[in-house]
């Protein structure tokens, strides 16, 4: 993967604390319906309405087919994700919930992507475990990173505490998220015949290319020089070569979840854009 280090595409944004957690909302929507929806089939509308802000509810989501332990720990990160929409917009203040994507079309697309070919049948997240925690792997990590991007370019000591206590639950759900696929590593994604960690992989490396700043995500299985002190090649954890988390801009998150590697053109998840005043900036003026 080509670095663009130095691209200043890549360095820190110019923003209030305000904005910068309020940007993070985007991505705990998106969360919050997915798993909700994949484990119960309600989303934030049937259990905390007024969290929405007055915005459009999803597309296309719906209930998974999951075993019970996982249909148990979706259902609990989607509970999870409802705390943290209260407690930031409580906090300093809410957007609008943006109108999202999380329809099969969608996923198949990113899928696709991430291949480099068509899939056979299109990747639907909803038909079964595996393919909804492929589908789970797409998504929380995005958050976590930005994050530990967000944290140090925080003034205030308040904004600091509450996205420090933000980013270890959603660590803890994409470690949980890892473990569960590390466990099926080498099995078949059925009807795929593309393995469990190389699908980890191919979304890893297609996240990389679309933010466009250099290798900020690995698959759980990894060749030796990007393991812990290169002697893994387990990887259930991503993080760089002191085992430090990767961080991300907003840009670069915005570039991820558009899928389209530019903060400047919505679709993917956001077929209309984020909320909020950072990623507003980017969209065209009407």
């Amino acid at each position: 993967m080509a670095s663009t280090v130095g691209n200043p595409d890549c360095g820190p944004i110019v923003a209030g604390d305000t904005d910068q957690i309020q940007f993070a909302l985007n991505l705990e929507f998106l969360e919050a319906e997915f798993f909700l929806r994949g484990a119960t089939g309600r989303g934030l509308d049937s259990i905390a309405p007024s969290l929405a802000k007055g915005g459009p509810p999803p597309i296309g989501a719906r209930k998974a087919s999951l075993d019970p332990l996982v249909a148990r720990i979706i259902e609990e990160f989607g509970y999870q994700e409802v705390g943290h929409l209260r407690a930031i917009i409580t906090r300093i203040g809410g957007i609008p919930r943006p109108q999202l994507d999380l329809g099969v079309q969608n996923f198949a697309k990113v899928f696709d992507d991430a291949v480099g070919f068509k899939l056979i049948p299109p990747f639907d997240p909803y038909a079964d475990t595996n393919r909804y925690l492929l589908a789970s792997y797409v998504i929380p990590y995005v958050g976590l990173v930005g994050y530990v991007g967000t944290i140090p370019n925080l003034v205030r000591k308040n904004s600091r505490s509450l996205v420090a206590s933000l980013l270890g639950v959603e660590a803890g759900q994409d470690a949980v998220i890892r473990t569960l696929l590390y466990e099926k590593a080498n099995q078949i994604v059925q009807p795929y015949n593309l393995t469990v960690a190389e699908f980890t992989n191919r979304i890893s490396g297609l996240r990389n290319k679309l933010a466009a700043c250099g290798i900020k995500d690995e698959g759980i299985l990894v060749p030796l020089f990007l393991g812990a002190e290169n002697i893994t090649s387990s990887n259930i954890l991503s993080a760089d070569p002191n085992s430090l988390s990767y961080a991300r801009t907003p840009p670069e998150i915005l570039r991820i979840v558009y899928g389209s590697g530019s903060e400047y053109k919505p679709g993917g998840f956001y077929p209309n854009g984020g909320g909020g005043n950072i990623a507003e900036r980017y969209l065209p003026k009407a």
